[in-house]
């Protein structure tokens, strides 16, 4: 199963109409975005909890790391740059942080409020090397963005 940008925003876009609370908009993401393909095997969120930190929030899959500095490994990356990291082989990434040893690819993106604040990133896992096209990237970059746009 490959997932459907277009029906994939519209489900959302009618699972959270009128929602404007981060962490409920960030769970209802997670969900469906996870069980939309099976290249997914996990995907969540990180909050900006305090300056250069980022903290676990809602996502799906097995257990995450808790803390993720902006300094440290993908999800750091996406955060400290604001630009969506699109890592094809994980253990060619430099301070690459292992939360799972099945992980082979990896595509994080960084999440903004209606402002432009950056409130986290998203990070999606996948257990097949370079699992992820710049298409995934575009789509879900807009995704997030008209999802946390009321934010």
């Amino acid at each position: 199963m490959t997932v459907d940008y277009t029906e994939l925003a519209k489900t959302v876009a009618a699972l959270v109409e009128g929602e404007t609370d981060a962490v409920a908009l960030m769970a209802t993401l997670s969900c469906e975005v996870h069980h939309a393909d099976d290249r997914f095997n996990w995907t969540g969120f990180y909050r900006v909890t305090a300056p250069e930190m980022l903290k676990i929030g809602p996502y799906q899959g097995g257990h995450g790391c808790l803390q993720i500095p902006f300094s440290r490994g993908v999800c750091g990356a996406a955060a400290r740059t604001g630009e969506v990291q699109l890592v094809p082989d994980v253990e060619a990434f430099p301070g690459h942080i292992a939360c799972s040893s099945s992980t082979r690819s990896e595509i994080v993106l960084p999440v903004r409020d209606g402002a432009g604040h950056l409130i986290g990133v998203f990070d999606i896992d996948s257990d097949l090397p370079d699992a992820f096209t710049q298409a995934d990237a575009d789509a879900l970059q807009a995704l997030l963005d008209r999802t946390f746009a009321a934010v």
